[in-house]
């Protein structure tokens, strides 16, 4: 099954960085569509080309989900949402929005070592797929083994009835990535109960208060939220949350 996948996911992990990489200089050839009027075997080429840039902006957002640190970051910053209690606020779009450039900028050493070890060599016809694959495995693989629990490889193991491997090396991406996603959503869980707990104990405080002073009636939340939105900004929430994540994934 491994097998199976190895040559799409090295495709897909090669030319990742096509779609992220403001460095990237796409060239703009005359390509005849018709492939079935051509016998330049140039213009056959980059017709190639083009469908497989195009099938990889397809499946950018799939690969940046499972193997860069955007799992965690948007559970993160959803929960916080969640605790204020402001609803839609801040929106969907702003949310992905941050989530993403966050993910950039935590993932910029990778993504300039994919580029410059593996994607530009196989631009320019130094080194074969292969080759790129292997060099840009590495680095996301280091991100993703730096992020991931032994408990979770090893149930992965476990259940594709696999060899302990010797070293981490020898650990494939058809077994890395799910115990990465694993462990991602763990971390953002446990991060993300931690920050709740302030919002929780504002909620608790007005609710007995209100309970004391026999306005039942009233709904808990009218009252706490703008004390949440107060204690957010006086402790610079947003400053906090960002500092720990950037922490969580050791780049501080």
């Amino acid at each position: 099954m491994l097998k199976t996948i190895k040559v799409p996911l090295a495709v897909l992990i090669v030319l990742f960085i096509a779609s992220v990489s403001y460095a990237v200089n796409v060239p703009s050839p005359s390509i005849n569509v018709n492939l079935g009027a051509t016998d330049n075997p140039v213009d056959v080429a980059n017709s190639i080309k083009l469908l497989v840039i195009l099938t990889i902006l397809a499946l950018a957002p799939s690969i940046l989900i499972m193997m860069t640190s955007f799992t965690r970051i948007i559970i993160v910053l959803a929960i916080v949402r969640q605790g204020l209690g402001t609803q839609q606020m801040p929106p969907n779009q702003i949310l992905i929005g941050i989530a993403l450039f966050l993910t950039f900028f935590i993932m910029s050493p990778q993504i300039s070592t994919i580029y410059n070890d593996a994607y530009k060599p196989l631009q320019e016809n130094k080194i074969g797929l292969q080759e790129a694959y292997h060099r840009a495995e590495k680095p996301l693989k280091a991100f993703m083994l730096k992020q991931t629990r032994k408990k979770d490889l090893a149930l992965f193991l476990r259940i594709s009835k696999s060899k302990n491997p010797k070293n981490k090396d020898e650990l494939s991406l058809g077994i890395v990535i799910p115990a990465f996603m694993v462990s991602e959503l763990k971390t953002a869980f446990e991060m993300g109960f931690m920050i709740y707990i302030p919002f929780l104990v504002v909620d608790m405080v007005v609710a007995s208060i209100l309970m004391s002073m026999g306005m039942m009636m009233l709904p808990p939340i009218m009252i706490s939220l703008p004390f949440k939105l107060l204690l957010f900004v006086l402790a610079d929430g947003w400053n906090l949350v960002v500092m720990s994540l950037f922490k969580s994934f050791n780049i501080m």
